[in-house]
């Protein structure tokens, strides 16, 4: 396994020389206690049964391959010279190597995990080569599988899976003569003159090294970061995607923590990590280094000069030149869900510490479907595999979109996007097709002066699928039977399309037929029955909706359409009751159900919520419209952020 700082218990760890690291003085220099290595040791026996701490032999494996890898790219450089004709003394020492970056370089990956990777070459050595000889090169190699190459990316890569271990090499091309094999990536100087994709390229790296450099003590930075990766795992907020964070932003949010107590064990970072990042005062940034100026006239995150810098929430600067800051996607209710995460992490770690409890409770994962009374649930359909992994990509990386319009909201304090997605049931099970769907959850607030709540989301779900839609079809990725849906679901109707082990529930749920149906009108209706007695009936209580069904459209709609009833608007309505549950209200709200039409078309400006009272029921509906033509160009535009 990777080098642990275990500790023998009743051993006092001798405190390293002073290494000031950061941009400020240390909190602390406090060596461990007893106590602090004794955590310290637990923790370590907690997350081995999670599968963290990868087993000896894996990684010998892993270091082999990589070495192997090594080898193909200098001899396929030695290749690409002589064709170009280069000395026999420059063909000689040319040079080229593969370094490593993310989890693998900071010593953090666990077993299965992929290994990302970048390939350096001299100067005469073209990306198109990379592409092509190279490409070439590995589809000859037996030990190679899955080969892929996906150069119009923003960051051109070339994906396979060698003797099992998926690996991603990203490419850079240096303004060097020859590689030599202890070339320092955190140079500076090696940016001029390179193009911005082999800058973008070279950006893993360097920023990978840069944080290992800046850390006072490598073992303990990662079994902290160990413990931290699999605790937001376990709370799902570990996605850059979906505007929590990614693998480097913690690894920087941990790096930091070790450097105001340098001295301190894996157990006492993992609290400090906590007390530290639940009091932080966002927006200020989190630097691990002063920033420095290079003068290579690259852009580099600065509120001062860039006015769009000034409205990231929780900026975490990234220590290489050119320093980035990688949580842009966060919003506002993405930051709250984790600061609220910090928060408990806080007091469970206070717990440990006080013996009152044992380290597998902070990676007990929160019951996030028990945690609110709506949700939105987004659903991506695509008739073959390859189709649907394309497609389900896109939609994800869309999602952020629509969350920062729901905070626009007034009446929505939090949309909560569940990083995990689920396979979804067969719309039609005589059909052939594939469905991811993401949940997420809504808390609201009344108005002061009404008891009833009414919040038009048409424009906001509308915006959402025009912008994925007109991307799939601007990328031509689009194809007939992609589509995307959104309906609305009341807590307790969550088990119609997730397992009772995902929902983390033993109760035993009423079953209420619901209709997933798609209208002409390209409008979604998303309604629900009320968790208590209404004080009208609802039709659909009268009336059982039938089951999921679909028929074909033709070929102006990406898809399937079943005729329903005419609707004229898409509300979430919010009823107050005389008998309250105070654990399951949200913002001062008594009582709430949902009922979502719409019939505007998708250009419309966004109507104002007006507060009105609507009878419930469990009609679903929803209806992924096809731009096409200038009516695609002309959409407009979703808020985007906050």
């Amino acid at each position: 396994m990777m080098p642990f700082p275990v500790t023998t218990p009743g051993a006092q760890q001798t405190p390293p020389p002073p290494k000031h690291c950061g941009i400020s003085s240390p909190i602390s220099l406090a060596a461990p206690k007893e106590t602090d290595c004794i955590l310290t040791q637990k923790l370590i026996e907690t997350l081995k049964p999670f599968g963290v701490l990868e087993e000896e032999e894996e990684l010998q494996r892993r270091i082999l391959i990589l070495e192997k890898l090594n080898s193909l790219v200098k001899e396929w450089i030695r290749e690409i010279s002589e064709s170009k004709s280069l000395p026999p003394a420059v063909i000689e020492s040319v040079g080229g190597k593969i370094f490593t970056f993310g989890s693998y370089r900071l010593g953090v990956h666990t077993k299965g995990t992929d290994i990302d990777a970048l390939c350096i070459a001299p100067r005469h050595v073209d990306r198109s080569d990379f592409f092509t000889s190279f490409y070439d090169k590995l589809k000859l190699h037996e030990e190679v599988k899955d080969l892929r190459a996906v150069e119009e990316a923003f960051v051109p890569v070339i994906k396979l899976c060698f003797d099992g271990i998926e690996i991603d090499i990203l490419f850079a091309r240096l303004a060097l003569q020859t590689i030599p094999e202890d070339l320092d990536l955190r140079d500076d100087s090696l940016l001029k003159n390179l193009d911005i994709r082999c800058i973008r390229s070279l950006n893993g790296c360097r920023v990978t090294d840069e944080i290992l450099h800046l850390v006072p003590n490598i073992d303990n930075f990662r079994l902290t970061l160990r413990a931290i990766r699999l605790w937001a795992k376990c709370h799902n907020i570990y996605s850059n995607i979906l505007g929590f964070l990614g693998g480097v932003s913690w690894a920087m949010l941990v790096a930091r923590t070790c450097q105001l107590y340098p001295n301190a064990v894996a157990s006492t970072l993992v609290r400090k990590f906590f007390l530290v990042f639940s009091e932080w005062e966002w927006p200020n940034p989190v630097l691990l280094k002063e920033p420095e100026e290079r003068n290579l006239n690259l852009p580099v995150w600065d509120p001062r000069v860039n006015p769009s810098d000034r409205y990231h929430l929780m900026p975490i600067i990234t220590p290489a030149y050119p320093q980035q800051n990688s949580t842009y996607n966060v919003s506002v209710s993405t930051r709250m869900v984790m600061i609220e995460e910090f928060k408990q992490g806080l007091a469970i770690t206070h717990e440990i510490l006080l013996s009152r409890a044992e380290w597998s409770k902070l990676f007990e994962a929160p019951s996030f479907f028990q945690k609110y009374k709506h949700y939105i649930v987004l659903l991506a359909s695509a008739p073959t595999e390859k189709q649907h992994l394309e497609w389900v990509g896109l939609v994800e990386s869309k999602i952020r979109i629509l969350v920062g319009s729901l905070e626009k909201n007034e009446f929505i304090t939090l949309a909560h996007v569940n990083p995990q997605s689920f396979p979804a049931p067969r719309e039609n099970p005589d059909k052939e097709e594939f469905r991811t769907m993401w949940v997420i959850g809504l808390m609201l607030k009344k108005p002061e002066d009404s008891e009833v709540l009414s919040i038009d989301l048409t424009y906001d779900i509308q915006s959402f699928k025009d912008t994925v839609y007109r991307q799939a079809i601007n990328s031509k990725m689009f194809e007939m039977d992609m589509t995307i849906a959104a309906m609305h679901l009341r807590r307790k109707e969550l088990h119609q399309l997730l397992p009772n082990h995902v929902l983390q529930t033993k109760k035993t749920h009423s079953v209420e037929d619901v209709r997933l149906t798609t209208l002409n009108d390209g409008s979604l209706d998303l309604s629900a029955d009320s968790e208590s007695r209404m004080s009208a009936p609802s039709p659909a209580r009268a009336a059982k909706t039938g089951p999921m069904t679909g028929s074909s459209q033709g070929r102006n709609s990406p898809a399937p359409a079943i005729m329903a009833a005419s609707v004229t608007n898409m509300q979430i309505t919010e009823v107050s009751s005389q008998q309250v549950n105070p654990g399951e209200s949200s913002g001062g709200a008594s009582r709430e159900s949902t009922s979502q039409t719409a019939s505007q078309p998708a250009m419309s400006l966004p109507p104002k919520p007006t507060i009105t009272r609507v009878v419930s029921s469990t009609l679903l509906v929803n209806h992924p419209p096809r731009p096409s033509g200038s009516t695609a160009t002309n959409i407009a535009n979703p808020i985007v952020g906050v």
